[in-house]
């Protein structure tokens, strides 16, 4: 992992938003960017009761490689990411991203593009169940959103 890149992970335990924003703190940093997703009560329509979230067992690695070009792309001095994955309920949070820069700008740019190819690079899938009892696999390869080109929760997506 690059000295830019202080964390990128896979947990199965609560996230920790202190914590990684510890990671990027420096006396060179002017600039903070955080992605924080968190588990919504709705998707497509229909109420969430909870998700769970699977992994490929090359997840880890993955983030870790997208963080890594999103700090060769992007003047940013740190980078902590990490992703959990097992049963979580409604309120709980799914993915922090934190990113510190010299200014403003680069911080957010980079944060934007590494919570965006995160999403489509990163093989971590959820489960859905919904309050009607129905379950819903999002992210899966070959699903009809990969097909579409979009995500849920993106503008326009369903």
């Amino acid at each position: 992992m690059s000295s830019v890149v202080r964390e990128a992970s896979v947990s199965d335990t609560p996230l920790s938003v202190d914590r990684l924003l510890s990671l990027v703190r420096e006396p060179q940093v002017g600039g903070i960017a955080v992605f924080i997703g968190v588990v919504r009560d709705h998707d497509s329509g229909s109420d969430v009761v909870s998700l769970d979230y699977s992994q490929h067992p090359t997840a880890s690695q993955v983030l870790a490689t997208v963080a890594a070009q999103t700090a060769a792309e992007h003047d940013v001095i740190a980078i902590a990411v990490q992703h959990r994955v097992g049963h979580l309920e409604v309120g709980d949070l799914a993915v922090v991203v934190v990113v510190g820069a010299v200014h403003r700008g680069e911080a957010l740019a980079a944060c934007s593009h590494l919570i965006n190819t995160l999403k489509v690079e990163v093989p971590i899938w959820k489960e859905q169940q919904f309050v009607s009892g129905e379950t819903e696999w999002v992210g899966l390869p070959g699903g009809p959103e990969e097909r579409s080109g979009q995500h849920p929760g993106e503008p326009g997506a369903a």
